[in-house]
């Protein structure tokens, strides 16, 4: 039922739409239908059909053809000497426009302007002077609500038929005048002659001979000099494309010069471009001879880091068998578990020389990189894992998000273990932390953090250069920063003490993967 009552709308709507748009265009018709008869002076039926496209455009709410249709009406009324119809179509059209203004909100000044302009010259062929000036008042406040230029200068023709039909010929040759020196002064010479034709014929309706006679002349004259001014202008023009055309051949030297300096220009670049390309060839020279030095030092270097190391390596292994004779014979001597200690000391300062050595001649060489999958479990393993080393006063705590992280796990663990048990060693009471953060797309950072007894400032610059202290062998060989510095290294990332921490020690390893 819904349905239905839609469909009916919409066609009914459609079909208001349609027969308006036809009714329009019938009135449209009619109205230059009354035009044809007009201009065949058939007067009568212009009329008629004037009637018919006036009532059509009313009943549309067309109020500008509306009024059109009606002033012509009244001028044929006017024509017939029935000044009665006239006047009341006049007074039906204002209303039609008066009722439009309210419906719509807003002024018709325009169409009021061409009802006023019927009435007056119904009153100037009444001789009504009176009601005649009244109309005038009026054509000059709708003209000055308009500001539009063509009404101002038809108030300017009819001010002029108004003073010529009273014998006000002085105020009339004052609005004739204002209006040729408007037309002259846009030099829309055309008009100016129409406007000396619109005046003979004012002057004959108005009777008046002398003013005829005196506008003929001003024409006869007007005529002559439009050919000078028309002579003038014509000079003028082709002086300004004379100017043009200087101007375009200026410009085209200015142009012409222009284009000689970039010329130039150019070429001086590409000869310093050339003397740079030179100049850049003797450096590229220079710095590859620079780097096949320094290749030829690497690889030396090399060559006696590896001689070092299997020197080490042969030192280190002709000591074993005395170490481990020394640590089995020591427990029959007295004084036995200290001297198993040192002795145990020994070997681990010997290994850690010989990693030392190692990690120093293979830099260049990276770790195999696999996925940890889940850093926070990772992390909360190593630190399970440290419980059993840290004193009971010592807190623990995991900071780290589950995520995928792409390195060496092993190396890793080696590195973070050493810096928990470290940080065990020295931490009475208070905490240690490890955090994880993300730095970027394939930047990551572990920080340990303990309240310990923090790391004196004069022991900070060389805290991970080996050899720098002399220390008891059973107390640390202090080579364990060293060889998780190098292995951090060798990870594609560092390892740094943040000096700015002061309530203990904190260390930053940083890694890229």
């Amino acid at each position: 039922m819904k349905l239905s009552t839609l469909i009916i709308g919409i066609t009914l709507c459609f079909s208001t739409l349609s027969y308006a748009q036809n009714t329009s265009g019938a009135a449209k018709e009619l109205m230059k239908q009354a035009q044809s008869n007009l201009e065949q002076r058939d007067y009568a039926k212009a009329r008629s059909i004037y009637l018919q496209a006036y009532s059509a455009f009313v009943a549309q709410d067309d109020y500008k053809n509306a009024v059109t249709c009606g002033m012509n009406l009244s001028a044929l009324y006017h024509l017939d000497n029935q000044y009665k119809e006239a006047f009341d179509i006049c007074r039906a059209t204002e209303a039609v426009v008066l009722a439009g203004e309210q419906k719509q909100q807003k002024k018709f000044y325009d169409l009021r302007f061409a009802i006023a302009k019927e009435r007056l010259q119904l009153y100037l062929k009444l001789k009504n002077s009176a009601q005649a000036n009244v109309q005038l008042g009026y054509l000059e406040e709708f003209a000055r609500q308009t500001g539009n230029s063509a009404l101002n200068e038809e108030l300017l023709y009819t001010k002029a038929s108004y003073y010529y039909s009273f014998g006000q010929n002085a105020e009339g040759d004052a609005c004739f005048n204002q209006l040729i020196s408007q037309y002259k002064g846009k030099k829309a010479y055309a008009k100016v002659n129409e406007s000396y034709k619109n005046l003979i014929s004012i002057a004959r309706k108005a009777n008046n001979a002398a003013l005829v006679g005196r506008t003929y002349e001003q024409l006869i004259a007007w005529t002559d000099s439009v050919k000078v001014l028309t002579a003038q202008d014509e000079l003028t023009v082709f002086k300004r494309k004379h100017d043009e055309s200087q101007q375009i051949i200026q410009e085209k030297d200015d142009a012409l010069a222009a284009k000689q300096y970039i010329i130039i220009g150019l070429c001086t670049l590409v000869v310093i471009l050339i003397a740079a390309l030179a100049f850049l060839i003797m450096l590229l020279l220079r710095f590859r001879a620079t780097i096949g030095k320094q290749k030829q030092s690497i690889r030396i270097a090399n060559e006696h880091n590896e001689l070092k190391s299997q020197f080490i390596g042969n030192i280190l292994a002709q000591m074993e068998p005395t170490l481990n004779t020394l640590t089995a014979s020591a427990g029959q001597l007295p004084g036995a578990q200290e001297m198993v200690v040192q002795v145990e000391a020994l070997k681990n300062f010997s290994e850690h020389i010989q990693e030392l050595s190692s990690l120093e001649s293979s830099l260049t060489e990276t770790y195999e990189i696999t996925n940890i999958n889940n850093i926070n479990t990772f992390c909360e393993t190593l630190m399970e894992k440290l419980k059993v080393a840290v004193k009971p006063e010592v807190d623990l705590s995991v900071n780290a998000l589950k995520l995928q992280v792409k390195t060496n796990p092993e190396q890793l663990e080696r590195i973070l273990t050493h810096l928990l048990k470290n940080a065990a060693q020295y931490t009475e009471e208070g905490k240690i932390a490890l955090d994880f953060k993300k730095r970027g797309a394939h930047t990551y950072q572990f920080i340990v953090t303990d309240t310990g007894t923090g790391i004196p400032a004069e022991q900070q610059e060389n805290l991970f250069k080996p050899f720098t202290t002399i220390k008891d062998l059973t107390q640390g060989d202090g080579l364990g920063l060293p060889i998780c510095a190098l292995i951090a290294a060798k990870m594609n990332g560092s390892l740094t003490l943040d000096t700015s921490y002061t309530k203990g020690s904190r260390f930053i390893l940083e890694i890229r993967s």
